[in-house]
Formats: structure tokens, C-alpha cells, sequence
């Protein structure tokens, strides 16, 4: 996959993010590339739903800068960020559902937000969607008389609604049993196939990484450690790295357990 600026989507240059006095992102720099599944891997408390945080807008950072479509999002105002927001869809670890509404209606939320679509346009594209993500025939069921596998998917349909170029997502795979964490990835890969989505994916599930990944962004107490293919990776020389991969456990770990 050629990295040039004409493939860039999102440009991250030397991002610095503190809660309160506490580092968190310590001069993060990548380029997230046109229709590719970008994960981002990491060890808990390393920095990767922080920096989730930040590509999407809900979290400003110290310094740096995050371009979305050459628009510097770090200093866009409440208007244009607004604006910019529309340009990506956003499926939360929780599915993110509203209870109290349908599936359907949940899937249409943002397009009576922000499409400006008449009722019944709406419900052929809320149709269209759940039946991308093979829910075709849930648009008149509650969130809760879904299994979570077809959580996950409702709030993937959600967050394609809009046609947007990219989507976020939050653990993907997250309290799933293998056979419905395989169907979130064959899903994911069939978007990005068909519709030429963008994914940036968060996640700690090898199986996962090791079926969709393009390209694999490694943070280690907030620092980048790794920055390359699901090829470089797997050959990669980077003990924190290699421990990731190898399910390998800290050596505190092991001798506290021995």
C-alpha cells in the first residue's frame, strides 16, 4: 500500500496529551491511509482510547496536530468541528445503542440529524444498512432482544448511515464469542471491500489483528513503538512488540506466580 499524501486521510504530527499533570500521549505521529483497516494495539492504560479520543474530536490535546482531510481538527471551533464530525461514523465497545428506541431508529438517528432526507428516503436507507451488516430483518426490534453480536452490528449500521469515508471502532470484538468476533471481521473486511470505508480499529484481540489489519500502530506508555504492516509486524524485532504477539506475560508476573 503506497504511503503518499494523496492516500493520507488522517495526519497525526507530534501529539502530546496530559490528564491533568499525567502524560498520556507522548509525541504520537502517523498517517491513517485511504480505504485501510488501521488498528491500534497496545497493552490497558497504554493510550489507545485516548487517542480514539482525539482523532474523532472528543478529547483536545496539549499540542500537536490531527489533520482530517488536510482540516486541522485541534483547532477547529464548536461549528466546524460539527461539520468535520459528519465525515466519519463512530461504533462504540458498547454498541452505543439508545434502549428506548428501535433498531431502525436508532440506525436512522443521524440521518434525520444531519441528512436532511424526507421519512421515507430514510427508511430505505436504514433498511440498506442493517441489511449491509445482515440485519435486514431487526429494523422493528429493541436493543435489548439483540444477541451482542447483533449489538455490534446495529451500531456499525449506525455509524455507516451518513456514507461516511472512515469509521471508528472500539473493540470490535469485545465480549464476544469466537464465532460472532470472526463475523464482526468478515463484516468489517466486506465494508471496507464494498464500500471503500476506512477502518481505525482498537482492539487487543489477536485473532482479529491478525485477520484485518493492514497496518498496525503499537503505543507503549503512550509512546509509538510500532508502525507498520500485519507482515512487519509479525517479523518485527520489538520486544513489547513480540510479547504482544507471543502472549507473553510481564516477568513481575511470572515470578509473583511461580
Amino acid at each position: 500500500m503506497a504511503d503518499n499524501k494523496n492516500d493520507v486521510i488522517i495526519e497525526v504530527e507530534d501529539l502530546v496529551t496530559h490528564y491533568g499533570d499525567t502524560l498520556v500521549l507522548d509525541q504520537i505521529s502517523c498517517s491513517i491511509l485511504r480505504n485501510e483497516i488501521f488498528v491500534v494495539i497496545g497493552g490497558s492504560g497504554c493510550g489507545k482510547t485516548t487517542l480514539l479520543k482525539q482523532l474523532t474530536g472528543l478529547l483536545r490535546p496539549t499540542s500537536g496536530r490531527i489533520t482530517f482531510f488536510g482540516k486541522d481538527i485541534t483547532v477547529a471551533d464548536e461549528d466546524e468541528m460539527s461539520k468535520i464530525q459528519r465525515q466519519f461514523g463512530i461504533a462504540f465497545q458498547s454498541s452505543g445503542l439508545f434502549n428506548s428506541m428501535t433498531v431502525g431508529d436508532n440506525v436512522a438517528l443521524p440521518l434525520r440529524e444531519y441528512g436532511h432526507m424526507d421519512e421515507q428516503l430514510i427508511g430505505a436507507v436504514v433498511r440498506l444498512k442493517l441489511s449491509l451488516v445482515g440485519l435486514a430483518t431487526a429494523e422493528h426490534l429493541m436493543p435489548d432482544e439483540l444477541s451482542g453480536g447483533m449489538k455490534k452490528r446495529a451500531g456499525l449500521a449506525r455509524a455507516i448511515a451518513l456514507d461516511p469515508p472512515v469509521v471508528f471502532f472500539d473493540e470490535p470484538s469485545a465480549g464476544l464469542d469466537p464465532i460472532m468476533a470472526s463475523g464482526i471481521d468478515d463484516l468489517v473486511l466486506t465494508l471496507k471491500r464494498v464500500l471503500g470505508i476506512t477502518f481505525v480499529i482498537v482492539t487487543h484481540e489477536l485473532e482479529s489483528i491478525r485477520k484485518v489489519a493492514d497496518r498496525v500502530l503499537m503505543l507503549d506508555r503512550g509512546k509509538v513503538v510500532f508502525l507498520g504492516t500485519i507482515d512487519e509486524a509479525s517479523r518485527a524485532d520489538v520486544p513489547r512488540l513480540r510479547q504482544f504477539f507471543d502472549r507473553r506475560p510481564d516477568e513481575f508476573i511470572t515470578q509473583r506466580n511461580a
